[in-house]
């Protein structure tokens, strides 16, 4: 439980700000609030480093507007993940200043654009097809307080792509690489810095890519020892670790 927030409240319970019923509310909602289809947890930020962000797959439009309007309440920064232009308008009618990204399928509030990262982030695709994926790192990595540098189309298939890119690379605090088909970017940027490179199989390729796993599968197989490899299209989680990793000095 974050001790800064029960701080806040009984401050403002003391000051006459929040009466006892208030306060006690708000108490019993700090770890996590019971809506019945979803436990939200607001206590994430403390625990892992930013607010829960909600999956929207697989969710109703009254679901995700729902834990929407709780988090919002709390955290200055909220996403929603696959996601579709139809739930960005509803999210718009309870805060103008939601942001939708067609590309990653992505909405976010970006409220708190405190620097939080030791250095800069690299987000890099082999291809423009694996844009939507390697875009949902980069957005989640801003949100975390990371800047970003956007690195599109530098696959092996025109390996002088990638070496063109090679002070952006060497000067990142982590490498983001996103690939389909044989997924053999990640092991050619791991071989340039001396950073951890964090590769990311998309689901992209023909029928022997296996949508994906042929990626997964070359990557978790890399012979450069500072890569390692995320779920199949899991930009989010690459975007995620990457933050972390770039807060390596923050006590």
């Amino acid at each position: 439980m974050d001790k800064n927030a029960i701080e806040q409240i009984l401050t403002a319970f003391s000051g006459g700000e929040l009466t006892a019923e208030a306060a006690a509310k708000k108490l019993q909602h700090l770890s996590f609030e019971d809506v019945g289809y979803a436990r939200i947890d607001h206590a994430r930020a403390y625990r892992q480093g930013f607010p829960e962000v909600i999956f929207g797959q697989g969710k109703t439009r009254e679901q995700i507007t729902g834990i929407f309007e709780k988090l919002i309440e709390r955290s200055p920064n909220v996403m929603i993940t696959r996601t579709t232009a139809d739930i960005f308008g509803e999210v718009r009618n309870i805060v103008s200043d939601a942001e939708w990204h067609e590309s990653a399928k992505l909405i976010r509030v970006f409220r708190d654009k405190t620097e939080l990262g030791y250095g800069e982030i690299a987000v890099v695709t082999a291809g423009t097809s694996d844009i939507p994926v390697a875009e949902e790192a980069a957005l989640t990595a801003e949100a975390m307080g990371n800047r970003v540098a956007r690195i599109w189309d530098a696959g092996v298939a025109g390996i002088h792509r990638i070496l063109a890119e090679r002070e952006i690379l060497q000067s990142a605090g982590v490498a983001i690489v996103a690939a389909g088909m044989e997924g053999a970017l990640p092991s050619v940027v791991g071989g340039l810095v001396k950073v951890p490179v964090i590769g990311v199989p998309t689901s992209i390729g023909y029928g022997a890519s296996f949508g994906g796993i042929a990626a997964l599968l070359g990557m978790l197989n890399s012979c450069s020892s500072n890569v390692t490899v995320v779920n199949i299209d899991n930009g989010f989680g690459a975007g995620f670790v990457a933050s972390l990793i770039n807060r390596r000095n923050e006590k």
